[in-house]
């Protein structure tokens, strides 16, 4: 039998993580976009503010979560902000396609 050396690396909340941070992705995606239709003008501020409430909501969830659940607070921060930078390369890239295909038009 193998033994995986590494499965400590990732802790068992990752899912949690995973679709909390998904879920505020796209909360944020859509607001934005919205904000976009409606007014074109506001969009650079709309982004930033998505931006806010995105990383203040994740610095919350980190709080509350590690202040409640005893887990190693290294392997957490560290799968955290894994995702939370893959989130928001997504985001980012997302927005800037969306951008880019207005402009072709």
């Amino acid at each position: 039998m193998i033994k995986d050396n590494h499965a400590d690396l990732i802790t068992p909340e990752f899912w949690l993580i995973f679709f909390f941070l998904a879920g505020l992705t796209l909360l944020a995606v859509t607001g934005v976009l919205v904000v976009r239709q409606m007014y074109p003008n506001m969009f650079s501020e709309a982004f930033m503010g998505a931006t806010v409430f995105k990383i203040l909501s994740c610095l919350i969830f980190v709080l509350v979560f590690l202040a409640k659940n005893k887990v190693n607070k290294y392997v957490f921060i560290g799968d955290f902000f894994y995702i939370y930078f893959l989130n928001t390369a997504f985001e980012v890239y997302i927005l800037l396609r969306t951008l880019r295909h207005k402009i072709l038009r």
